[in-house]
């Protein structure tokens, strides 16, 4: 059974994403500005690995992500949270035996982990966005696009800026287009050809807008972030550099050509490239290409922000505890 958590700051809140590809754990303090990270981690371990062609978990993947969540809850333990907050995403929503995840994810933890769908992911897509000052600017009507390991949210901004106005989950994601379409290292043009097809398909089943002019983008997710970090070359992750980040075409197309050039060895060794996100990320980045050719318009740019699904959980938190 886990320890009894030391008694912290009422203040104080953990919030915890356990993803497709990664698990992130974010701590932070509310004040006067709002909350304040004092604590972030993200660990890769590929629960959905294999889930898109089988509907289950691999016990390896199982194994991996409880590790890393022992070493969340030892961390917690450490530092003192006044509360926990869990859920899971894509590959808990599509496999059959979640369960047998979620069951000793909760005795790890001490609090559930919750298995969401996509569009309660979503809501907590634009709510993490908007926690950040760096954001206090989106209008109503911003699209923000979540990038994840097995699928893909895409969310208009309602008129309080804290609603969506419309919201959808796509499985299309990194890992399960690379894990369906990839078979080649570096990929082929046809195999990157048929992720393009894919999300563009995938893209047609939305209803189509009818605005003149495009919506404000904003990218969420660790593929974002690594087409920033990997276009600045920055080898320490710096949120301040990376939240609110423009990524134009020109820049995305240049990174992408890159990696695209390289076989998965040399992708590892590139500054700014998570060497076990190295497998997924031209996948992820197809993805963000299509996104912005189908909605950026003229304006061929968008915004990144690092905070996702965790920073909503942490805001529904702190307002439930105010």
């Amino acid at each position: 059974m886990p320890r009894a958590l030391p008694r912290p700051p009422a203040s104080r809140l953990a919030a915890i994403d356990v993803g497709t590809n990664s698990v992130l754990l974010v701590v932070a303090e509310g004040g006067e500005r709002g909350l304040r990270a004092i604590c972030e981690r993200c660990t890769i371990t590929r629960l959905g690995r294999g889930v898109d062609a089988s509907g289950r978990l691999d016990d390896a993947a199982i194994e991996r992500t409880l590790v890393a969540l022992e070493g969340y809850r030892e961390l917690l333990e450490t530092i003192g949270v006044g509360a926990i907050a869990a859920v899971g995403t894509s590959a808990l929503r599509d496999a059959d035996n979640a369960e047998v995840f979620l069951r000793p994810a909760a005795q790890l933890l001490g609090a559930p982990v919750r298995s969401i769908p996509g569009e309660r992911e979503a809501e907590l897509v634009i709510a993490g966005v908007t926690s950040s000052p760096a954001f206090g600017d989106l209008a109503a009507g911003a699209l923000i696009f979540d990038v994840g390991g097995g699928s893909t949210e895409l969310i208009e901004v309602g008129a309080d800026r804290s609603t969506s106005a419309t919201r959808r989950s796509l499985d299309i994601g990194s890992v399960r287009l690379t894990e369906r379409l990839i078979r080649n290292d570096p990929p082929t043009e046809q195999e990157r050809d048929a992720i393009r097809r894919t999300v563009d398909a995938a893209l047609d089943t939305l209803p189509q807008s009818n605005k003149d002019v495009p919506p404000e983008l904003v990218g969420v997710a660790g593929t974002l972030t690594t087409l920033v970090t990997v276009d600045r070359e920055l080898s320490t992750y710096e949120s301040d550099l990376v939240n609110g980040a423009v990524l134009t075409h020109d820049q995305i197309e240049r990174v992408l050509a890159r990696l695209m050039a390289l076989p998965l060895a040399e992708r590892r060794e590139l500054p700014g490239l998570e060497p076990l996100r190295a497998d997924v990320i031209i996948a992820g980045a197809l993805i963000v290409e299509r996104v912005l050719a189908r909605y950026g318009g003229e304006r061929g740019r968008l915004r990144v922000s690092d905070r996702g699904v965790r920073w909503g959980l942490l805001a529904e938190l702190s307002r439930q505890r105010s």
